[in-house]
């Protein structure tokens, strides 16, 4: 998709002003939004790979970033208040009357998941679940995750320190794993997986289940 047909919003929130760029759809059906996490923003190569595939597929794409990160800041807020940004952004996302897959990767996953019963969002996705802290599986994150309560689509890497593929609970979501991954996706040079083809087993497994979905 071209850049020119990307649009960028700033949405006023009782956290101050977030910002959503929009990767519109030719044939728009669902919209996706994706937010990043607490020490990176829409760069990730996720969410950008994810930006450049979906609207082929009929997904509009809208990368969020809080309003701490619009504010310059460089350490996300404490979780309430990242939801209070969320929530905040929402009617913007629900304008179009499309119906809303809430996204998002590490701490914008664990937000996507807290709220998503609340806003009405049909779906999650989260990318790099932060399950536990690094070294410390008894922190486990499981109950927000298990909790979002409507279909829910992980894809983590399969050597990401905040929870390995084989650390998650079982329950009522897919998983998707990506091999070698660490919790930004980056693969070792060693590995039998390039990066490239990393990025596009998410790309490609996002577009297969965004179809089911309707």
């Amino acid at each position: 998709m071209s850049p020119t047909n990307t649009r960028i919003q700033t949405v006023e929130t009782d956290a101050g002003p977030a910002r959503i760029t929009w990767h519109p759809a030719p044939q728009q059906r669902l919209v996706l939004a994706v937010s990043h996490g607490a020490g990176g923003g829409i760069e990730a190569r996720d969410l950008q790979a994810l930006a450049g595939e979906l609207p082929a597929h009929g997904v509009t794409v809208a990368l969020v970033e809080q309003p701490w990160r619009v504010a310059g800041k460089k350490v996300a807020p404490a979780p309430k208040t990242l939801d209070v940004g969320w929530r905040g952004i929402w009617p913007a996302l629900a304008e179009a009357g499309l119906p809303v897959i809430a996204g998002g990767r590490s701490a914008g996953a664990r937000v996507a998941c807290r709220t998503a019963g609340e806003l009405g969002a049909v779906a999650v996705l989260a990318l790099s679940f932060p399950l536990h802290p690094p070294g410390r599986p008894e922190k486990s994150r499981a109950d927000e995750l298990l909790g979002a309560g409507v279909p829910t689509l992980v894809v983590q890497g399969g050597n990401d320190p905040f929870g390995k593929p084989d650390e998650f609970p079982a329950g009522d979501f897919e998983l998707a794993e990506v091999p070698y991954g660490d919790h930004g996706f980056a693969v070792p040079k060693r590995a039998p997986l390039g990066q490239d083809e990393a990025v596009a087993l998410i790309t490609g497994r996002v577009v297969e289940w965004t179809a089911s979905l309707g």
